[in-house]
């Protein structure tokens, strides 16, 4: 047995500390987001196992132009910040080859197969089946040529162990009344689920981790290189994992590895559910880049893909742009709207790193899994146990090597 620190305690750090100490370590985990403003708590709850293509691709590239929110779209690339984006967009750019796509598709589909298995198990360990709510998703489209266009691409996709089918008459009507005309065309998911609530989920994971006997440290948490090992300055461990979010990237830079990931910025606005159906899973309204998800206390509306510095101050027209989307579609949400913005942690391939060093002995990394922190927390979890184990991961990790940036 053990001594694991774990530094970061977003939905991927709990996740794997719980399976640590499920494997026998002693766990240290170290929180400095007391406040719970990380993109783990406040996310469309949406367990995305359909994402398989990575979003590093020329069909990506291509589509920038009507993507920008100058234009109207969800792609935020503001001037001030050129100095993080654009080397940021040039690596993309590298890993948007043909080659590249196909092998990064290849690994992040192995990988979401055991998504929604892997939540399945989480739930149960922690007592709170009901969290996870395995009823899959709704996109969905009010213009008749987007309905179309969307339907084929939807449907030639590869979507993994997801599938899509068109949306029955009933289905379209009743998604339909919930805005002011009827819906074109809707896509329904299965093979994916949803988290019914992420407070709910924090709070959850922590009762169980503590009753499980780890112990919680309150603070960031610094970490310094000595020879071939690494520690949490301070805190003594044998072993340590960062899985930090966007804030991995000055921890793991800072003992020698290169990690180029920046902070892509979504935002959401939340208000009281009471009009919004409780049984009604996520839905993407795509022509608006939008996604509204229920949870047990308030309904949320969330979108934008913003890169940018993790601190620099919010773009409040992004909320504006979010509330003027729900009034014009007519839609049952009903303010005051609490906002918020959190960063998301991304790497330019659009795969996540999941290793274990190859320079320092102890060092192990779970970060820039961009928009499937949610989605791929319970198996990384299972991938970094077994990698402190000293046993076979249960997926391929070769793709998700660190070294691939340096």
């Amino acid at each position: 047995m053990s001594h694991v620190g774990v530094v970061g305690a977003g939905v991927v750090g709990l996740s794997s500390a719980l399976a640590l100490l499920d494997a026998g370590h002693m766990v240290t985990l170290f929180d400095d987001d007391e406040g719970a403003q990380a993109p783990s708590w406040g996310n469309a709850g949406h367990i995305a196992a359909e994402q398989v293509a990575p979003l590093a691709s020329f069909d990506t590239v291509r589509s920038v132009p009507s993507r920008l929110f100058c234009t109207g779209g969800a792609l935020a690339l503001p001037p001030a910040q050129i100095a993080r984006w654009l080397p940021f967009s040039t690596r993309l750019l590298l890993a948007s080859t043909p080659s590249r796509f196909a092998r990064g598709r290849d690994a992040m589909r192995s990988l979401l197969a055991e998504a929604v298995p892997a939540w399945r198990a989480l739930v149960d360990r922690i007592g709170a089946p009901a969290l996870l709510r395995d009823e899959g998703h709704y996109v969905a489209w009010y213009d008749a040529v987007a309905a179309r266009k969307g339907t084929a691409a939807w449907q030639a996709a590869d979507t993994g162990t997801a599938s899509p089918r068109p949306a029955s008459a009933e289905e379209l009507l009743r998604l339909g009344a919930l805005g002011k005309k009827p819906l074109a065309g809707a896509l329904r998911f299965s093979g994916t689920a949803q988290v019914a609530d992420l407070d709910s989920l924090r709070r959850s994971l922590v009762e169980a981790f503590l009753a499980k006997g780890g112990v919680l440290r309150r603070g960031k948490a610094a970490i310094e290189r000595q020879a071939d090992r690494v520690q949490v300055i301070g805190h003594p461990t044998d072993q340590v994992l960062v899985c930090a979010g966007v804030h991995s990237r000055v921890l793991l830079e800072g003992i020698g590895h290169k990690l180029p990931m920046i902070a892509e910025r979504g935002y959401h606005v939340r208000a009281d559910a009471a009009y919004w159906p409780e049984d009604l899973p996520p839905i993407a309204f795509e022509e608006r880049a939008m996604i509204v998800t229920r949870y047990r206390e308030c309904v949320q509306a969330a979108s934008f893909v913003e890169f940018a510095s993790p601190d620099a101050p919010a773009d409040p027209r992004k909320w504006e742009r979010l509330e003027r989307h729900i009034a014009e579609l007519g839609l049952p949400i009903t303010g005051p709207f609490r906002r918020w913005m959190g960063a998301r942690p991304t790497l330019p391939d659009y795969l996540p790193a999941i290793g274990r060093s190859s320079r320092i002995g102890n060092l192990f990394y779970a970060c820039g899994h961009q928009h499937l922190g949610l989605t791929l927390a319970p198996i990384t979890a299972r991938i970094v146990t077994a990698l402190v184990d000293g046993a076979t991961p249960p997926v391929p990790v070769e793709a998700f090597d660190i070294d691939r940036f340096a």
